[in-house]
């Protein structure tokens, strides 16, 4: 009976081998290929492209000058306030010239004696009386004292401080009676009515801004659209920065922009009708360039390209795309040359 057993139980583990080899192996179930990875797409199409520069700017006064005294002295007389308006050529503030005036007096009464005495010696020379050197001698010091009753003139004149140009006067730093020297900083002038917009362009497309050209901008706190005209730009490109300075006017008679303020510049270039442009994020940098990922036969390939125009809604690009190619968005860390993916189309409606 024991024999019996041994040999049946034998021969269930010899049914239970070969049933057991009937059976899928694991390993077999997954040597199929992986399945696609769904990625982000679009689908490459002709647009008209804006070719513009957005940089930022300040606002500054068409014409601005600090009011210094070229002479020191005590102030004797204030002609202005505070924010007047005021028209060039108008009296500021006066100097105590006291000190002057009493020098050219003086002056004034030797060229009186220096006079008469130039004009005996001259008829004393007519008849021989005199030398000539001596009619000379008198002559000349005549002469001198006119030169310096013409520098008591000038320096009397620079007792009154007069408004170069037409202009809104700020606050002022001194008051009547107080002493002023040439670094003595008395009050600003500041022509408003006209205003600058001074900014900076990159210089590659320094060769493209020129006179007359539109500039666009908008300012802090304020919802307008301004439109100035190029005037001026620097002769040559800032070796620090690697652009060059340029100058748009414009006309601001209600005064509501303020020198110093800061402005958003947008400069219109022209406009490409047909210009492809991708995802910034589409675009991988390389060594040899600037790549991008496209989807063939349901496989990603690495396409090289070139990059024109850059703007705020991507990138131009001039070589190595054309309409209708489908390019990768987004995954592309993990997408590799010759995977199978799925694109998802971003720009396409779907089915």
């Amino acid at each position: 009976m024991q024999i019996n057993s041994t040999l049946l139980f034998l021969m269930i583990l010899l049914l239970s081998a070969c049933g057991g080899s009937d059976q899928p192996d694991a390993a077999t179930t997954q040597t199929g290929p992986p399945p696609a990875q769904p990625v982000k797409a679009v689908v490459a199409e002709f647009a008209t492209l804006d070719d513009r520069i957005e940089t930022t700017g300040t606002i500054l006064a068409n014409e601005e000058v600090e009011i210094r005294s070229e002479t020191s002295g005590r102030i004797t007389k204030l002609y202005f306030q505070e924010g007047d308006v005021v028209n060039a050529g108008t009296l500021l503030l006066t100097i105590d010239d006291r000190e002057l005036q009493a020098q050219l007096t003086k002056t004034e009464l030797s060229i009186d004696l220096a006079e008469e005495d130039e004009q005996r010696k001259k008829k004393l020379l007519d008849v021989g009386g005199i030398a000539k050197e001596e009619y000379d001698a008198a002559r000349n010091y005549l002469l001198k004292l006119e030169a310096d009753k013409q520098l008591l003139l000038t320096q009397i004149a620079k007792t009154k401080v007069i408004a170069p140009f037409s202009g809104t006067i700020g606050l002022r730093y001194v008051s009547e009676g107080g002493y002023v020297s040439s670094s003595t900083l008395i009050a600003h002038l500041q022509q408003t009515h006209i205003v600058k917009v001074e900014f900076s362009v990159p210089e590659k497309y320094a060769s493209r801004i020129s006179t007359g050209d539109a500039v666009q901008f908008v300012v802090e706190g304020d919802q307008n659209m301004y439109t100035a005209k190029v005037y001026a730009r620097e002769p040559k490109i800032d070796p620090q920065t690697r652009s060059v300075q340029v100058r748009a006017v414009l006309q601001n008679p209600n005064q509501q922009l303020i020198p110093g303020a800061f402005a958003k510049l947008t400069i219109n270039l022209g406009t490409i009708p047909e210009a492809i442009v991708l995802p910034a994020e589409s675009i991988i940098p390389a060594i040899s360039g600037q790549t991008v990922m496209l989807v063939r036969d349901g496989k990603a390939t690495v396409q090289q390209v070139k990059t024109g125009i850059r703007t705020s809604i991507g990138t131009q690009i001039t070589e190595g795309v054309t309409p209708g190619d489908t390019i990768i968005t987004t995954g592309l860390l993990t997408v590799r040359p010759g995977m199978a993916v799925k694109p998802i189309l971003l720009n396409t409606k779907q089915d």
